[in-house]
């Protein structure tokens, strides 16, 4: 269950040999942020992604960034996937599907998912640069392929069009915010109902 079941908020800890992450998320928040993982166009993303989703986000990070920023990024997917996850609850009454075509610019993001408790990752952004600054542009893959298996989150991204990476993946990382913010919102309609024929939603259905 959450910490605080009508704000759905939680708050996860996450060490390894590599990194050190802790992670405050509330779901139903006004967009508010505090973000540092040693690495600038990654908490530039986070902040698009809190902002945008109006989720409330504190994530403090320290990583092995003396080797690469593989391990940071990967790993504050799953402590932000995990934290999702333990902020939704038992999941009654949200909408579950969500979904966004996001323009920036010259590009256009396709995002759609479902909050099934089924982890996915259907990936298409094919950047035409390998680096946004010092940054891997292939980690952003594993950052959406860690927070979806960590969440619980059948996860599409599909890039229709554009040239600029940057707005690629700020497309992205606004249209997954987007998609988010309307599945997590709970349905006046269905709001004492788990949405599934199944009647349970974060395990296999």
């Amino acid at each position: 269950m959450a910490e605080d079941a009508d704000v759905r908020t939680a708050s996860v800890e996450r060490k390894t040999r590599e990194t050190d992450i802790a992670v405050t998320l509330t779901l139903d928040g006004t967009g508010q942020y505090d973000v540092s993982t040693g690495i600038g166009f990654l908490d530039h993303m986070l902040e698009q992604l809190a902002r945008h989703g109006l989720f409330d986000l504190t994530l403090k990070a320290r990583g092995d960034l003396h080797i690469d920023g593989h391990h940071t990024t990967e790993d504050c997917g799953i402590t932000l996937g995990t934290a999702f996850k333990k902020a939704l609850g038992d999941m009654k009454g949200i909408r579950r599907y969500g979904h966004c075509l996001l323009p920036m610019d010259e590009t256009l993001t396709r995002v759609a998912l479902d909050i099934s408790g089924r982890p996915f990752l259907v990936w298409k952004v094919p950047f035409p640069r390998e680096k946004i600054g010092d940054y891997d542009t292939e980690l952003f893959e594993e950052f959406f392929r860690a927070f979806a298996f960590a969440a619980g989150i059948t996860l599409h991204v599909e890039n229709l069009y554009g040239v600029n990476s940057h707005h690629m993946i700020e497309s992205t990382f606004k249209g997954v915010a987007r998609s988010l913010r309307d599945a997590v919102e709970i349905d006046p309609r269905k709001a004492d109902a788990i949405p599934s024929t199944k009647g349970t939603l974060g395990g296999s259905l």
